[in-house]
């Protein structure tokens, strides 16, 4: 059977996966939620929106003959991916998660690890300090319990409206970054405090670099829970993935 894939899309590391896809002559198409206003272009067919829970998301499968899914969402777009675990099961469809593998502190970083933002919004509860909140648009409304600081905002799109703090700065700008730039930045609006969820990858992993350059104190907000799914680090991994659920790769 001739492959017909659905990537989950939204990362670098998707772009990359599709772009591989596209190389080895593989069909299907690449989904993103909608929530960033200029997608990266794909070599793949592209699809916008929501698919309505997981019956939708059962639905599409079948109509569209899909054939393998794969995961290539953030690590915390968690309601998608426990909907694709579930559709997937429900369409007996083959799925992998294409994800990054967590950061893990070393000796000479400062860590307040918290289970969810929630814990983040608690921990942020001390006294005024420059914050630079790397946690997505999406998650900026659960800081505004704590308005006695100033945060520093960078995003990939500008806010649709202004943020819920008195005192901010927004920087528009993709990744990926470096650590060069991102202590520049610390440094140029004299950030004491930053605020992450822990993705993993490298695109993102600058501004924990450029904090222990600087001994500053990051307040790492683990990783939401999954259900049991088989999970990849490599293009390549998928790869093999897919040549080992009965297709065949090339043109």
């Amino acid at each position: 059977m001739r492959p017909n894939l659905l990537v989950l899309g939204g990362t670098t590391e998707a772009t990359q996966l599709c772009r591989t896809l596209a190389s080895e002559g593989l069909a299907g198409t690449v989904s993103f939620a909608g929530r960033v206003e200029r997608p990266v272009r794909q070599p793949l067919p592209q699809r916008v929106g929501g698919f309505g829970g997981v019956p939708g998301l059962v639905e599409y499968l079948r109509q569209e003959a899909i054939t393998h899914v794969i995961d290539a969402t953030h690590p915390f777009a968690a309601q998608m991916s426990r909907n694709a675990v579930l559709a997937c099961a429900e369409a007996g469809v083959p799925l992998v998660a294409f994800t990054r593998a967590p950061w893990e502190p070393v000796n000479s970083d400062t860590w307040v690890h918290v289970s969810d933002t929630a814990s983040a919004v608690r921990a942020l509860q001390r006294a005024a300090e420059t914050v630079l909140l790397a946690v997505g648009r999406q998650s900026l409304p659960d800081f505004a319990p704590n308005p006695q600081h100033r945060y520093i905002l960078r995003l990939v799109d500008p806010p649709s409206t202004p943020p819920p703090f008195p005192d901010y700065e927004v920087i528009v700008s993709r990744g990926p970054f470096t650590e060069g730039g991102d202590r520049a930045l610390m440094a140029e609006y004299g950030v004491t405090l930053v605020v992450s969820k822990n993705s993993g990858g490298t695109g993102a992993y600058a501004k924990i670099a450029a904090a222990r350059a600087l001994n500053l104190p990051v307040i790492m907000i683990a990783r939401p829970h999954m259900p049991p799914r088989d999970e990849m680090f490599s293009v390549e991994a998928v790869l093999q993935w897919i040549a080992h659920t009965g297709t065949e790769l090339g043109v």
